[in-house]
């Protein structure tokens, strides 16, 4: 049976990913805890008058933004990317890719079967359907957009573009998030959870995948961002 032996970058990058994924899970417990002992409430109400005072003068914006956390966007572009990968011969990041957005739909899906939290019935700019905690838009966004990220820039020579690229990433995953709350359907706190229950996930597809390249013999054409 062949041994593969994992390499001090890969170690290293398991280490960080360990940790962040502890930074999510402890981050998504406490928003669970206070939601359950109904203490976020304060929280949720302050968020919210702050974010409403923009209207109506964001709307048109945050409608646009809102679209690429839905499932149309997502799938649309989940499609393209996977299709461009599969071209490239980039098979195991399209895996992880259709893998990674789809079990995080299901795991979604179940966290808010156990926790159905009813959307906010106040002020609503568009409807939606469904339990709130936590919010789909959010962690689908965290999750897709997050991995396509890392998926673009481990393969990319410049440091500006790449530090472009995630920060295009980061303002379009905040306004996804920020949308769903301005335009009435979720709670501050429902985003936030969306936002670590997805980067949790997230961070366990690119811990998959990160082993799967380093024991297939691809490893050495990535670098990842924190990589010295």
């Amino acid at each position: 049976m062949k041994s593969y032996q994992i390499s001090s970058q890969t170690k290293r990058y398991m280490f960080i990913s360990v940790v962040v994924f502890s930074i999510f899970v402890v981050t998504f417990a406490e928003l669970v805890d206070e939601l359950l002992e109904k203490e976020i409430h304060h929280f949720d109400q302050i968020i919210i008058q702050w974010i409403h005072s923009f209207r109506p003068n964001l709307t048109p914006a945050m409608k646009f933004f809102t679209f690429f956390g839905s499932i149309d966007a997502l799938s649309l572009f989940l499609f393209i990317s996977s299709v461009l990968m599969i071209w490239k011969r980039k098979h195991w990041e399209a895996v992880f890719l259709i893998v990674g957005i789809g079990a995080g739909g299901i795991f979604n899906l179940l966290l808010k079967w156990i926790f159905q939290r009813q959307r906010p019935t106040f002020h609503r700019l568009i409807e939606e359907t469904g339990f709130s905690f936590p919010s789909g838009h959010s962690m689908g966004s965290f999750i897709f957009y997050g991995m396509l990220c890392m998926v673009v820039i481990v393969f990319l020579e410049s440091k500006p573009v790449k530090v472009s690229i995630i920060l295009i990433t980061i303002f379009l995953i905040f306004m996804i998030g920020f949308s769903r709350i301005y335009l009435g359907v979720h709670f501050p706190s429902d985003v936030l959870a969306g936002y670590a229950a997805g980067g949790a996930w997230l961070t366990i597809c690119l811990m998959g995948l990160r082993i799967i390249l380093e024991t297939r013999g691809k490893n050495r054409s990535y670098h990842f961002y924190w990589k010295k």
